[in-house]
């Protein structure tokens, strides 16, 4: 049973750093489970509260999910001159055996400044596996080389991020690191052998299976669907992302605005749904393909309800922190690595 306040199964961006008039009475309507920002939407501290607290109270949920893209390096939606410029997490592999641990303090620091203006989820870490030849769209952002590198720094950040009051999202399942080409641009086809995948690219998702969000990879793998990438993929979200890598949580797909992805916004959606995935992502704010992907926009249901639901409720409000000691301490850290 539905009512007027059930969340739709959707993820939205908006255009700026304050609602329009007809976002507001698009967004009241939808109803979507969340919202993601980019750097077009990012002004002052105060204005990103501003806006967080608008893109909630149109929808009337104080805990609607509000994502942004807040890993490091060059994927860094908040920057200066308001907020630090964090490191790519490739750097952390410098510190050694200390590597976990400024990982987890950069996350740690980084849910911080989130935090405060009413960001509740972060789209990091990502679990990537590079490969020699692969696409740099992955390069230096991935935490190491080795599945058990990605682990170890990965769920490092997972535990910064939630000590500080912000769910994490593992990225991209079931594995993005053998990509040729940026799935920004154009669609991956990945040939590698499943036990290849598995020895390998799932690993680093199969260990943090039990953190609460996900979002999938636009990327084609012929050993498990030699025809359509993973987000729309029936056979790679049910037999690998819940079966071999046995992630239960919300699954959500990557930017639905993609060109790794064709056909119009409204068939993009269906599709997705239709393979499996949880809640769908738009990330561009515009308007008209927005209105197309909520055609095809359930309410948020059954299985999908309850994984948005147990999501949720892993947000807790942040650990004792003493943020000043802990960047300068982190920041003295980089200085002398």
């Amino acid at each position: 049973m539905t009512s007027a306040s059930t969340p739709r199964a959707v993820i939205l961006g908006c255009s700026g750093t304050a609602l329009t008039p007809e976002e507001t009475a698009f967004f009241r309507d939808l109803r979507p489970w969340g919202f993601i920002l980019f750097k077009r939407n990012i002004g002052t501290p105060d204005a990103v509260r501003a806006l967080t607290a608008s893109l909630r109270a149109v929808v009337g949920r104080d805990d609607a999910p509000i994502l942004i893209d807040q890993e490091g390096g060059r994927v860094q939606r908040m920057g200066p001159p308001h907020w630090p410029k964090y490191p790519a997490g490739g750097r952390f592999k410098a510190f050694g055996e200390r590597a976990a641990a400024m990982a987890r303090l950069g996350a740690r620091l980084m849910a911080h400044d989130l935090h405060a203006v009413g960001i509740n989820v972060d789209c990091a870490p990502m679990l990537d596996v590079p490969v020699a030849g692969s696409d740099n769209i992955i390069g230096d952002r991935a935490y190491g080389d080795t599945p058990e590198a990605v682990t170890e720094l990965g769920r490092a950040v997972a535990e910064g991020l939630m000590a500080g009051g912000v769910l994490p999202v593992i990225k991209h399942i079931p594995g993005h690191g053998r990509a040729t080409c940026d799935s920004h641009l154009d669609l991956p086809v990945v040939e590698a052998d499943r036990e290849s995948l598995q020895a390998a690219d799932f690993r680093p998702f199969r260990a943090l299976a039990d953190l609460p969000l996900a979002m999938s990879a636009h990327v084609v793998f012929t050993a498990l669907d030699p025809e359509r990438p993973a987000t729309l993929s029936p056979s790679v979200i049910r037999e690998i992302v819940r079966g071999a890598i046995g992630f239960d949580g919300l699954l959500m797909t990557d930017d639905l605005s993609m060109q790794a992805l064709q056909g119009p916004f409204r068939a993009r959606a269906e599709a997705a749904y239709g393979a499996g995935i949880d809640v769908v992502l738009h990330c561009n704010g515009r308007m008209d393909e927005m209105r197309a992907v909520a055609e095809a926009t359930p309410d948020l249901a059954g299985e999908a309800d309850a994984r948005a639901r147990a999501a949720l409720a892993r947000l807790a409000p942040p650990d004792p922190f003493d943020a000043a000691e802990a960047r300068a301490r982190f920041e003295a850290a980089f200085a002398s690595a």
